[in-house]
């Protein structure tokens, strides 16, 4: 697996999985019915922020995607976030470790002191799990954040981690 960044083209293989997984409302706070070019608008960044593709070994298929970016402006902007995709078809091959660590290497040659997910949804186990072995904390987790479209309500963690 190869990770460098998306360009203009990747999008025809990212927006697949993209809109499959807002569309089933489990993981992210986007509105379910996202259309194409605020999908684009929202997941393709520019300088300073970053989007990267995660590409097989040849290059020819993109397995997931992430993107980077500063999470706070002003006095905060030394804090980083991040936000991750990988395809459904593509799941439990250490797609989403390897973004996360690149992700973490990228925030700190950048300079930032910090990194903090604003919205992890608690029922999302996997994603969860994966965040604390890469050495996130649960800081808090807003009861009832999220409505989980077969689970109701469930919690909303902010996740951080000193870099």
């Amino acid at each position: 697996m190869q990770i460098r960044e998306a360009t203009d083209a990747d999008w025809a293989s990212i927006r697949p999985f993209l809109q499959e997984i807002v569309a089933a409302g489990e993981t992210y706070t986007y509105p379910r019915d996202l259309d194409e070019p605020t999908a684009r608008a929202m997941w393709m960044l520019s300088a300073p922020s970053r989007t990267v593709v995660a590409v097989d070994d040849d290059g020819a298929t993109v397995l997931g995607t992430a993107k980077m970016n500063p999470n706070h402006m002003g006095g905060a902007s030394h804090i980083a976030s991040a936000s991750f995709m990988v395809d459904p078809a593509h799941a439990g091959k250490g797609v989403g470790r390897a973004l996360g660590e690149y992700v973490l290497d990228w925030a700190r040659a950048e300079g930032y002191r910090a990194m903090q997910f604003n919205a992890v949804v608690e029922s999302n186990v996997r994603a969860v799990a994966l965040w604390q072995s890469l050495g996130f904390e649960i800081m808090t987790t807003l009861p009832e954040g999220f409505l989980h479209p077969t689970l109701g309500y469930v919690g909303l963690h902010i996740m951080w981690r000193k870099l």
